[in-house]
């Protein structure tokens, strides 16, 4: 098919590779433009930009879609389908209807659970026992389209945002691929209209540790915000991200450490601190981390 490609971080490189591997003819992509980053602040392409360049594809860059002549030259495209993935801006319906069989969106939860802008880390976040892809035939709502093609896959208790992107960026690519060679087969199936959740994007607020919560809520903010924003405490007056934790027997006054491996009490249970990481310093095991910096049984954790 002709497909317009439409996504900007990470996440999304793994559906353009997949499209082109099944022989699909990507014939412009759309991303977010490029920002600035680092010290310096120059200007920096995203992943799926540069994914792009690289592969020497045409690639847009509009700040929205309305200017007249933007939605003119996407319309021109004449394509066969879009194909929408975390692409970070709100499609209007003129959009939605030029290319010939309408705009796919892969998205990372199984709708309706967890419309929104950050539904990795809030399955987490939640406890959620699975996850998985929809892909969906988009519409004027957010992520409220019929579902064509779902699969799942369990969360399991060390899972961090970071691990269920990959795995989840793959499935995306599989099943957007599956689709397209299925689509006059496949029958759209509406959202449920019960269990619904909205997957709000994550606050800075969010990411400090409170002690006082038990040892699983604690578990689940570390690891649903692992690697970004990454959870954090203070140790000694200094500011650590919190990148990965297991729950372990232990009990005594909120943030107290006690043991040698930074086993920390929480409001009920304990967690052991298994991946940390200093300012300006790389991500380090618990025992690495421990060689550099002091963290003194019987202290308290802030």
């Amino acid at each position: 098919m002709r497909v317009v490609f439409m996504g900007t971080p990470d996440f999304s490189v793994s559906a353009l590779d997949a499209l082109i591997a099944a022989g699909h003819e990507i014939i412009a992509v759309y991303s977010q433009p490029p920002r600035p980053a680092g010290r310096g602040k120059k200007l920096r392409l995203g992943p799926v930009h540069q994914r792009a360049v690289d592969l020497g594809l045409e690639v847009r860059t509009p700040l929205n879609f309305k200017d007249k002549t933007d939605i003119q030259a996407f319309s021109a495209l004449n394509a066969d389908i879009a194909v929408v993935v975390a692409y970070g801006l709100i499609l209007p319906q003129v959009i939605l209807d030029a290319p010939r069989l309408g705009c796919l969106n892969i998205h990372a939860s199984l709708l309706p659970r967890w419309r929104g802008a950050a539904p990795i880390h809030r399955a987490i976040m939640a406890g959620d026992a699975k996850t998985g892809i929809c892909i969906m035939q988009m519409d004027a709502g957010l992520d409220t389209g019929p579902v064509l093609l779902r699969d799942s896959m369990d969360i399991s208790d060390q899972a961090t945002t970071g691990v269920l992107h990959d795995q989840l960026a793959e499935m995306g690519g599989r099943l957007v691929v599956e689709t397209l060679q299925n689509l006059d087969q496949l029958v759209p199936e509406p959202q449920a209209e019960t269990g619904m959740t909205y997957a709000r994007k994550i606050d800075k607020s969010e990411a400090r540790v409170n002690w006082q919560k038990n040892a699983v809520q604690i578990s689940r903010q570390i690891r649903g915000l692992s690697p970004f924003p990454g959870a954090w405490c203070e140790i000694s007056g200094e500011r650590i991200k919190l990148l990965n934790c297991e729950i372990v027997d232990g009990s005594g006054m909120a943030g107290l450490v006690l043991d040698d491996e930074i086993t920390v009490a929480c409001g009920q249970g304990a967690l052991r601190l298994t991946r940390l990481q200093r300012a300006g310093k790389g991500v380090m095991d618990g025992s690495d981390f421990l060689r550099g910096f002091v963290v003194n049984k019987g202290g308290i954790l802030a």
